[in-house]
C-alpha cells in the first residue's frame, strides 16, 4: 500500500502498524520521536495497535538537542 511518510510516497506491505513502519524507516534508536497520523499525534504506547492504511499521512519527527 502506498502512504505518504514525511511528504514522500512510500510502499508498506498491506498489514503494517506504527512500529512496523518505524522498524523499516528508522531501524536504530527510536527514542525522542513522535507521531502524527492524519494530523493527529498517536500515542508510543498505541504504535503497535494502530495499523496504516492505503493513503495515510504518517509524519516522523525526531527531538534533536542544541542551542
Amino acid at each position: 500500500m502506498e502512504i505518504k511518510l514525511n511528504n514522500q510516497i512510500k510502499i508498506f506491505p498491506d498489514r503494517c502498524n506504527i512500529q512496523q513502519l518505524l522498524d523499516e524507516v528508522i531501524p536504530e534508536k527510536q527514542k525522542g520521536i513522535a507521531v502524527a497520523l492524519n494530523s493527529s499525534v498517536i500515542a508510543k504506547i498505541n504504535w503497535q495497535n494502530q495499523f496504516l492504511k492505503q493513503n495515510d499521512e504518517v509524519l516522523i519527527i525526531k527531538a534533536t538537542q542544541g542551542g
